[in-house]
């Protein structure tokens, strides 16, 4: 019993599921929010061209509802079908332009990011390159022991 509750602590501690946790949480607060912006919003609109109450109405009586002999209506509800089908594809084109916008802010981030680094890049190159220059100028140690056996023989010679 120990083991599996070690085993449990750590999947649970684990990045990969708290991270899932979090996402399902924000993915259902998120869900909530779209849910309203087509339903409170856009199917209003959308009320006003094919009608006050949407598609609740259209519906295929099977058999009418009679309150005195206790029958309740059996219908199939065509109008309810045909409304999650179009809440599923607003809902689908508003997540899929969220995702769009969020693709091109994480290129653009990256792009700036990826600037910066060759700006960064040439900036230490030409510092590379000066301090090259820097040293390529210095007399090296041969040439400053040549200089001076040269005129040590001349002050010899003299």
């Amino acid at each position: 019993m120990r083991k599996f509750a070690n085993d449990f602590k750590v999947f649970i501690t684990r990045g990969n599921v708290l991270n899932l946790a979090v996402a399902v949480i924000i993915g259902g607060a998120f869900g909530k929010i779209i849910t309203s912006l087509v339903k409170d919003i856009l199917m209003p609109i959308i009320s006003l061209i094919i009608g006050k109450d949407g598609f609740a109405n259209y519906k295929y009586i099977i058999t009418e509802a009679n309150p005195d002999l206790g029958i309740a209506e059996n219908a199939i509800n065509y109008g309810l079908f045909i409304q999650n089908i179009i809440d599923f594809v607003i809902i689908a084109f508003i997540i899929f332009l969220i995702v769009r916008l969020a693709a091109r802010a994480t290129l653009l981030a990256n792009q700036k990011q990826i600037e910066e680094e060759r700006i960064k890049k040439e900036e230490e190159e030409r510092i590379k390159k000066e301090k090259e220059a820097l040293e390529a100028k210095k007399p090296k140690a041969e040439d400053l022991l040549a200089d001076i056996k040269l005129l040590l023989e001349k002050n010899l010679k003299k």
